[in-house]
């Protein structure tokens, strides 16, 4: 069984700053990708930041030049660096990863989710 469990998020003000982390646990073989997603009130989850295996990123176009997503191979863990903040990037964070294991390859994984609130 494969955990993914996140820390950070919380309230803050526009401009202001917050960093999320996410570590992976369990049986596992690899980690390829792994990323950040995001789901505001009655909006449909998108993505908003991934990291391969080898370090190559893709961002959402809106948090361009603001987030920037980094991983630990070495402790399966991945953050997301949110900086200068707006109101619209209220929602609940998600982390994710593609997993493989003796049982599975690439299997989707989801964290718990947590909530990033951002006042003007």
């Amino acid at each position: 069984q494969v955990q993914l469990v996140e820390s950070g998020g919380g309230l803050e003000q526009a401009g202001g700053s917050l960093r999320l982390s996410c570590a992976a646990s369990g049986r596992i073989n690899s980690i390829n990708a792994m990323g950040w997603y995001r789901q505001a009130p009655e909006k449909q989850r998108e993505l908003v930041a991934i990291i391969t295996s080898g370090g190559s990123t893709n961002y959402l176009e809106s948090v361009l030049g603001r987030f920037t997503i980094s991983r630990d191979n070495a402790k399966n863990t991945v953050d997301l660096q949110m900086n200068r903040l707006k109101p619209e990037d209220t929602a609940v964070y998600y982390c994710n990863a593609r997993v493989s294991t003796s049982l599975s390859i690439d299997a989707n994984y989801w964290g718990q989710g947590t909530q990033v609130t951002v006042s003007s």
